[in-house]
């Protein structure tokens, strides 16, 4: 794999000329013609599909707007809320509301499902599609029903990825959503395209979670796709078939790229054949001389199976380097989740060591990475007539959608997977966020799904329980089990697989599937579930700002599932008081007390009464203020809570991660940098500061009180450079903040105090 330093155009869609003096010359050597600079960046895939959705006058700054959008069960309730307290009146683009996450409705009482009846309700009032539970995941029904070549979709999950259908996807926050619903837009810059030029063709048991395994590994830690669009493009991309190409593209999320694409051919043309939908099929390919702002060269036959260590997608192995050094690895494992687990726990790996090779205790297909119809009947044929044994060892298999669990029953491949000792389960994200097979505690886990985030698979640190997940691909999944358990890659088997044709069957959909086509039925009540609760209210952005920093976390990245834990919090997404008694739970278990004592110095204010008074040590923190900014007062200063984080934001795009700070009186984050544009979009859309701090210089400890004076008038000025204070032994010491551009609507939201006040007004 080769990352390129520089530009590189891209001849006719095969031959690569890397940026430099003489590129031109030798583009018209290959050619016999020449191109701009300008003229070649715009020859991309993806600028042709901006371009059509961008409703700005500029391509530098882009107001997108979206064909259609797509939620599922833990962001659906919240977008909608945020929508009708906004003035929604009616769905104004297809929005399919999908229930694969919140599925098991014995876990909460009777909130989950109260939850899928207030969308269904909601999908009938407003003009949308609902998806009942158990039916699909959110991107295969996507997949299947939605996607378009050239068309873009918004999904409220950050694996929104369609780019081998030749449909740019992104996903956000349920903020970005509520925008399109009021007929507003998605604005960015003009994102930086990255060629992924596929060469070469895999090897017998490599699957698409070994080759995007492969690609995170080598482009995370630089930040190479960093908030760019992947553009895979080359002669390697028609040696894979479709199912093969969305394996690797959904994984995309995991390199924090903004979105992906894929040049399509006759196979993506048989695939939505296959669907029904042969109209929806698009031809894309880059133009004659391509500019691409960089390229990560990749040849499929060097690829081997590969296996992601807890506790990211990025900590990558050969699974045959796992094998020889077994012990080494294992222990560099632990030095990693020391750093991540923070001491909270006892955890080990090296102790599933088993006669020198390393036993695992679960595996799991799952999902819209691994419970695709490739994928579960390419590991069938692995068990075919094997067994996964009678000891720890377990095997779940859950297809990601009806239509395809039918299709396995059709040709046997549940019957395979049944009669070797698997258990096939019905179409269901658990597995992926901590809701279903939670390994016991010190389990160790491998999984075909997206992530491997501590606590992720729903052990509780605040309970003094761990497992852990490792990520690899279905057919080293099947070979482990087919090996009762022991490490195995795919490639150690001498397999000939089956490769049975696909038959998609939309009568399940049409009999299951409510599709208002588009007409809303303002007659139609919405129908509440005792824990489904409005928003608070939340304050503008005063005039001056105090910050106390209730949590300081030095991790080098710290995910969503940190800030807000997945899995056991999924049933009180629909209630923001309930759910944000949760925040940093697992990372920082005295955050929600400290945060809301500092919030009662806030209400003080509101209600015009002294904030000392609330929260006695405000007197000493003003007494220090007004040393400097004598007219600093209780009527022109609001006052919250901050983290510091090094990289916050990493994974989910769940907004909650962001509003429930902002519910405890959270203002604003101090970061070095921030882990994926979603996440900064997050705290802008809930009203709060994505704040910096110069790396290797300013430190915050727990505790510590910063005063950022005319703050309200910075943001408004979008001053990049914010100067604030540390207040230290009774003084202040000057400080310099840091704020990267806002757009004009992003200045205003903040300063309104959310998105929900920026609508109201």
């Amino acid at each position: 794999m080769k990352l390129y330093e520089k530009g590189v155009y891209l001849v006719d869609g095969r031959s690569i000329v890397e940026d430099g003096p003489d590129s031109m010359e030798q583009i018209r050597s290959l050619t016999g013609q020449s191109v701009s600079l300008d003229d070649a960046r715009k020859n991309t895939i993806s600028y042709g599909i901006l371009e059509e959705h961008n409703t700005s006058q500029s391509m530098d700054k882009l107001q997108i707007k979206f064909d259609k959008l797509t939620s599922h069960d833990i962001t659906y309730v919240g977008i909608i809320q945020t929508a009708r307290a906004s003035g929604l009146e009616k769905f104004p683009i297809p929005y399919v509301l999908t229930n694969c996450h919140n599925s098991l409705c014995a876990v909460g009482g009777t909130i989950n499902e109260d939850d899928h009846m207030f969308g269904l309700s909601c999908a009938k009032r407003y003009g949308g599609i609902y998806v009942p539970p158990h039916q699909a995941v959110i991107h295969q029904f996507a997949r299947e029903m939605l996607s378009g070549g050239g068309k873009m979709i918004l999904g409220s999950d950050s694996h929104t990825r369609y780019g081998a259908l030749g449909t740019m996807a992104m996903g956000e926050g349920g903020p970005e959503l509520v925008k399109q619903l009021l007929g507003r837009t998605y604005d960015i810059d003009m994102p930086q395209v990255i060629a992924i030029y596929l060469k070469g063709k895999p090897r017998p048991g490599v699957g698409p979670q070994d080759i995007a395994l492969a690609i995170i590994g080598e482009v995370f830690d630089s930040g190479y796709v960093k908030n760019k669009v992947m553009e895979f493009v080359g002669p390697g991309v028609e040696a894979l078939s479709v199912d093969y190409r969305i394996g690797v593209d959904v994984m995309t999320t995991e390199t924090t790229c903004l979105s992906s694409i894929w040049e399509t051919d006759q196979a993506v043309e048989e695939y939505y054949e296959i669907h029904g939908r042969k109209e929806d099929f698009k031809k894309l390919t880059p133009g004659a001389i391509t500019y691409y702002d960089g390229m990560v060269e990749i040849d499929l036959d060097e690829i081997v199976p590969m296996i992601a260590m807890p506790f990211h997608p990025s900590n990558t192995y050969t699974i045959a380097e796992v094998k020889a050094n077994t012990a080494d690895v294992l222990r560099e494992a632990e030095k990693r989740a020391a750093v991540s687990l923070d001491g909270q726990v006892d955890f080990s790996l090296t102790d599933k060591i088993i006669d020198g090779k390393l036993y695992v205790d679960q595996g799991i297909i799952a999902g819209c990475a691994g419970g695709g119809f490739e994928n579960i009947t390419d590991a069938a044929d692995i068990l075919r007539g094997t067994s996964i044994g009678s000891d720890v060892f377990t095997l779940s298999v859950y297809p990601a959608s009806v239509p395809v669990y039918m299709e396995l029953v059709k040709n046997g491949s549940v019957a395979d997977l049944l009669a070797a000792g698997a258990v096939v389960k019905t179409a269901f994200c658990g597995p992926c966020f901590g809701a279903g097979d939670t390994p016991g505690n010190n389990g160790f886990s491998i999984r075909h799904s997206t992530r491997n985030f501590p606590n992720r698979e729903g052990s509780k640190l605040q309970n003094g329980q761990i497992a852990s997940v490792a990520l690899m691909d279905a057919r080293s999944i099947a070979a482990t089990a087919a090996n009762k358990g022991f490490l195995t890659g795919a490639d150690e088997l001498d397999m000939a697989y089956t490769k049975p044709a696909y038959f998609f069957d939309g009568r399940i959909y049409a009999n299951r599937v409510f599709d208002s086509k588009g007409v809303a039925d303002e007659n139609q009540e919405l129908v509440f579930g005792p824990n489904i609760k409005d928003w608070p209210a939340m304050s503008p952005l005063p005039e001056n700002l105090i910050l106390k920093v209730v949590s300081e976390i030095h991790d080098p990245v710290t995910t969503t599932d940190e800030l807000i834990p997945s899995g056991e919090t999924s049933s009180y997404r629909s209630n923001p008081l309930a759910l944000a008694e949760f925040t940093l739970s697992r990372k920082d278990p005295g955050y929600v007390a400290a945060a809301k004592e500092v919030q009662k110095a806030q209400k003080a204010v509101e209600a015009d009464s002294c904030p000392g008074e609330a929260l006695e040590e405000i007197h000493d923190v003003m007494k220090a203020i007004h040393t400097v900014f004598s007219d600093v007062n209780r009527g022109n200063i609001g006052i919250g809570s901050t983290i510091f984080a090094e990289k916050p934001g990493d994974g989910s795009a769940r907004e909650q991660a962001a509003s429930c700070q902002k519910v405890l009186g959270g203002w604003a984050n101090i970061a070095r940098e921030y882990a994926t544009k979603r996440y900064r979009s997050n705290l802008i859309n809930w009203g709060m500061l994505p704040l910096l701090a110069d790396k290797g210089e300013l430190e915050f400890a727990k505790g510590e009180y910063i005063f950022i004076p005319d703050i309200r008038r910075s943001v408004g000025a979008g001053e990049h450079d914010i100067k604030a204070y540390v207040i230290r032994d009774g003084g202040l010491k000057e400080i310099m903040l840091h704020m990267d551009p806002l757009t004009d609507s992003e200045k205003e939201i903040i300063q309104k105090g959310c998105l929900i006040n920026y609508y109201r007004s």
